[in-house]
């Protein structure tokens, strides 16, 4: 039986994950000190996680799992690559700062879509463990971002 709603909000959500995947895994090109790219790719290979658990609970649901992020997020790489260029601005403190934004846009998404009474309690359990995840690195870079600030 096809799933149309939760489908789609698990397909929303497998698309801004990806996007953190491949947010993270341009960080870690970008980052200077090592222990920065580690957490970057520590967290793309969670994320990629997500995306593959999204991905096979949408096949069961009955539905074609996303595997592509977000036109917006493309837009937004090639925007900061532009700057980039343009700035020469790629020290460790500009990328924590990038990351974490992604951060707060990852976050608020999963807030959305557990507001939703509708979703299939499996569905809902789904997200909820997958949030936790995205809470924790949302907090880990905002606290990366907040330490560097301070210093």
């Amino acid at each position: 039986m096809f799933d149309n709603k939760n489908v789609a909000t698990l397909n929303s959500l497998i698309a801004t994950t990806l996007d953190s995947v491949d947010g993270y895994r341009k960080a870690a090109e970008e980052a200077n000190a090592a222990q920065f790219r580690d957490q970057f790719l520590s967290r793309a290979n969670e994320r990629q996680t997500i995306v593959a658990n999204f991905q096979a609970k949408v096949r069961e649901l009955g539905g074609n799992p996303e595997d592509d992020g977000t036109v917006l997020a493309s837009a937004h790489r090639a925007f900061l690559g532009l700057r980039d260029k343009l700035t020469g601005e790629r020290d460790d403190s500009a990328v924590i700062a990038e990351v974490e934004r992604g951060e707060d846009h990852i976050k608020a998404k999963f807030e959305s879509a557990l507001k939703d009474d509708d979703l299939d309690p499996a569905v809902r359990q789904l997200i909820q463990t997958a949030f936790t995840s995205v809470r924790d690195g949302h907090d880990q870079m905002s606290a990366l971002k907040h330490g560097l600030n301070a210093s």
